[in-house]
């Protein structure tokens, strides 16, 4: 297995190793920073002191070769800045600082010195100043009082620094005298505290020596940048599996999406969204509840078939049900099932507004469907239709029992009982395009419903006489346009039934704004 799958499987099984890593790395970085300040120290106070070391043998060397050694008994000691052609002279100060300088320089060290001045001694070779040199000279001269001057030296590169720095030459009380009275010194007017020349120190340091020196903050870079690989590797690993996955759930939701949309034509919108939201469990098990029961056919539909082609009975059939479907779910009800050319449907579950409410809602959907059908009847005589479908409607209202019948394997969600039986056995005495209900639902809709009521009736299965009522057919558009509830605390305005001026009328009374 490899490392990046280790690694990705470690932080995947241990997610809080991340927390601890960083923590640690976090912890880790003033430490290492610490070491590598105390490293550069180190380094810094070693090179300075092999250097230390070095120019004072030089210094040593060289007084212990042009003073000492010079020295004669026999001749007087004279200082001078020829003092090689005469017997026990010594270098005068400039003269062994000049000298000084070469030598330290030949010694190939990291610090080199020099004297220069732009007054030699005749005979001396002129010194060349560098420009930071010369820039330093100039500064002290017009008065600068800074004792040490820095330049980054002409030399510095890439991968070495280095930095010049310049002190000033400041003449003395015998240096005046010698000077002023010295054939060979090329100014006679010096005064003391004049600028002679200038002292020239050039450190260099190697780049790359300096950065050995962040051994353990380089060591600390490599650790955390191969676990920040890692862990962007792991990352980006987990963002591929990730984006796999919500391509899979949006082709597996696209796909549910689909069957959905699929199952819900096969129910009630009501009965889909109590299974779908979870307020329903897809398990056998009913319940009794006081249902208002809907119950249609069309009437003669077996003569009507056999004077059209399957493919225009198909057709027919199909608008009539797709028509009022949707008037059924304009108003709440739930299907239960189409039975050749008939429709059951019922409210009350599994939402209801109370018994008063779902039977008013059943009678009004009633009405508008056989309103709809006499439009549809003189669409489909224009079609050349010559029997159109007339439907005949029952209605009642009672205690059913309601929920999933069936098995296991396959269940239906619908309701049984006598009182869902005398729907049917009601709507088999209404006329074409008729409706008649029960006493119990006529109740519900007395106030806004006009209504004949039948002579007693007995079915088969119902112990008690049924008292029907009929709406006669062509009489349902004929309804009032105003329904009061039956506690009286609301009014419903049907605004179609209203003419023209009256609903422009009540328009304007509703735009009014309220007085406080």
């Amino acid at each position: 297995m490899s490392l990046k799958r280790q690694f990705g499987r470690l932080f995947i099984a241990r997610p809080h190793l991340i927390n601890w890593a960083l923590a640690l790395a976090i912890l880790a970085l003033p430490v290492v920073v610490w070491l590598d300040l105390m490293a550069i120290t180190d380094q810094s106070l070693r090179r300075q002191g092999k250097t230390l070391d070095a120019v004072l043998d030089t210094v040593r060397g060289y007084y212990s070769r042009n003073v000492v050694a010079r020295l004669d008994a026999e001749a007087p000691t004279l200082a001078t800045h020829d003092y090689h052609d005469r017997n026990g002279a010594i270098p005068i100060p400039a003269t062994m600082s000049i000298e000084l300088g070469e030598e330290i320089a030949d010694r190939g060290l990291n610090v080199s010195y020099r004297f220069a001045s732009d007054y030699p001694f005749a005979g001396r070779q002129a010194v060349t100043l560098t420009p930071a040199e010369q820039r330093a000279l100039e500064q002290y001269r017009t008065g600068a009082t800074d004792p040490m001057l820095f330049f980054r030296n002409e030399q510095a590169g890439l991968f070495s620094h280095n930095l010049t720095m310049v002190t000033p030459v400041v003449m003395e009380e015998t240096c005046v005298s010698c000077h002023n009275s010295h054939p060979d010194s090329t100014k006679t007017d010096w005064q003391v505290g004049d600028i002679r020349g200038i002292q020239s120190y050039n450190i260099g340091q190697q780049v790359a020596t300096s950065l050995l020196s962040f051994s353990h903050l380089l060591l600390y870079m490599l650790i955390v940048g191969g676990l920040g690989i890692l862990f962007a590797l792991h990352q980006l690993r987990l963002a591929q599996r990730f984006r796999k996955i919500s391509e899979e759930l949006t082709s597996n939701n696209e796909f549910l999406a689909g069957i959905s949309m699929k199952i819900s034509r096969y129910l009630s919108p009501q009965v889909y969204r109590s299974i779908f939201s979870g307020e329903k469990d897809a398990s056998i098990s009913t319940e009794r509840k006081k249902l208002t029961v809907f119950f249609s056919d069309i009437k003669d539909f077996t003569q009507t078939a056999e004077t059209l082609q399957p493919e225009e009975l198909t057709a027919l059939l199909n608008e009539y049900f797709t028509e009022m479907s949707t008037i059924a779910a304009r108003h709440g009800a739930t299907i239960d099932k189409f039975i050749g050319d008939a429709i059951v449907a019922f409210f009350g579950d599994p939402e209801t507004l109370g018994t008063a409410e779902d039977a008013r809602a059943c009678v009004r959907m009633a009405l508008e469907m056989q309103e709809r059908l006499a439009e549809l009847e003189q669409e489909w005589r224009a079609r050349g239709i010559d029997r159109p479908f007339r439907a005949r409607i029952g209605i009642n209202t009672g205690y059913c029992n309601v929920g999933n019948f069936g098995s296991e394997a396959r269940m239906d969600y619908t309701i049984i009982g006598a009182e869902a039986n005398l729907a049917a056995r009601l709507e088999a005495a209404a006329e074409p395009g008729g409706i008649v209900m029960s006493h119990e639902t006529y109740a519900h809709v007395r106030d806004f419903v006009a209504a004949e009521p039948m002579p007693p009736m007995q079915f088969k299965g119902i112990t008690r006489d049924v008292h029907p009522y009929a709406i006669a057919p062509g009489r349902a558009g004929n309804l009032p346009p105003t329904e009061t509830s039956t506690d009286g605390k609301s009014l419903t305005v049907h605004l179609d039934r209203l003419d023209e001026a009256t609903r422009s009328q009540l328009q304007a009374l509703l735009d009014k704004p309220a007085r406080g």
